[in-house]
């Protein structure tokens, strides 16, 4: 599918300007921020320190329970944060060290190399777009956009995509990589399969994945004992993850463009259609930001995906009078947790409504 957005008309020109000077008055580096190096420092010895001590350490079940969901939140700490920026480009400013840094995602079971076509390419191209952008083709089972069929049983997807949502780790872990690369297809855009050192790594991220989340353990607890608390933290992983990626784009402020009847393209340029597709949460809430990687800055992020999260917060009220300027609406809401039920309130009435305008956000807000 190819979708092309209209000329830009100075908007994003005056972003870049704007930011620019940011970095050029404080001193500050866009990348190699020694914040981010401490922070990866952290969330990896978090993660590792909770898995040595439920793989050597926990003897009771609720100790599993415990030491599961810590690892799980770490795992997704480690996705929103470390492998996140590393795979942009926007964690250092060597490319050997963003690669290096972004294997990360393979240790935890996911192909970096597929997640930068699917997530760099299609997603922050195309974002909201139908038969584009992979986050919001959830497959039958679920409507996330406008532009998708209704069906009966979405009647009821306010309820149990939030059950759905607890599977998304192990249909990336053993499904959605190898789907992909068997395929060379992204919803209905091609990518080149991986081949050579890419295969390499594809593969041998998915066996240190399965080494230290169910070999080794099976070497020290009982197999089903495993297995289940695989499933809690995938489940929780999965969960997590979804609720903050859901939050920032399928919610009833974001738009959900569409080309225009016999046309390739879409009203609005690229920039504007980056600010108009996402919707930040919490800004001002630092264990929030610095937990999930600055993604609750998502208009930021899709707007400057190589420059580290860290600095989101000082950006946002730049692109905020920038938009203000432009006429571009910029939305954030104040809490994660009403951005969380703002995605819930949009399944519902994805479920419910065969006919919901495109831009239904620009008249909610």
């Amino acid at each position: 599918m190819q979708v092309k957005f209209v000329r830009d008309e100075g908007f994003h020109k005056e972003i870049t300007r704007r930011v620019d000077e940011y970095f050029r008055t404080t001193g500050l580096s866009r990348r190699d921020d020694p914040r981010m190096f401490l922070k990866t420092a952290v969330i990896l010895l978090w993660f590792w320190g909770s898995w040595a001590l439920l793989v050597f350490a926990a003897t009771t079940w609720w100790e599993g329970m415990l030491l599961s969901a810590s690892v799980a939140l770490a795992m997704a700490g480690i996705g929103f944060s470390v492998q996140h920026d590393a795979n942009h480009g926007a964690y250092s400013n060597r490319r050997g060290v963003n690669h290096l840094v972004g294997l990360t995602l393979d240790m935890l079971g996911g192909s970096s190399y597929v997640w930068r076509w699917k997530h760099n390419v299609y997603h922050h191209m195309f974002p909201n777009v139908v038969g584009a952008d992979d986050d919001i083709d959830i497959g039958p089972l679920a409507r996330m956009a406008p532009g998708q069929p209704l069906k009966p049983v979405h009647r009821f997807q306010q309820f149990y995509m939030w059950f759905l949502y607890c599977f998304l780790a192990p249909k990336w872990h053993f499904v959605d990589d190898f789907k992909n690369s068997i395929q060379g297809r992204i919803v209905l855009g091609e990518f080149p399969r991986p081949r050579g050192w890419a295969l390499v790594e594809l593969l041998a991220g998915k066996l240190v994945f399965l080494a230290w989340a169910l070999v080794i353990p099976m070497m020290f607890h009982r197999w089903w004992v495993v297995l289940l608390c695989y499933a809690w933290g995938a489940a929780l992983v999965g969960l997590v993850m979804s609720a903050v990626f859901q939050a920032a784009h399928c919610v009833e402020e974001a738009d959900f463009p569409e080309p225009r009847d016999g046309a390739d393209h879409v009203t609005g340029a690229w920039a504007v259609r980056q600010v108009e597709t996402s919707v930040d949460f919490a800004q001002k809430n630092p264990f929030i930001t610095w937990y999930v990687g600055g993604l609750n800055f998502q208009i930021e992020h899709h707007l400057l995906p190589k420059v580290c999260h860290i600095h989101y917060p000082a950006l946002a009220p730049i692109v905020r009078e920038v938009s203000a300027q432009y006429g571009v609406r910029y939305y954030a809401r104040p809490g994660f947790l009403g951005a969380v039920a703002a995605h819930g309130h949009w399944l519902k009435r994805m479920g419910r409504e065969a006919h919901v305008p495109a831009t239904a956000a620009t008249a909610a807000s």
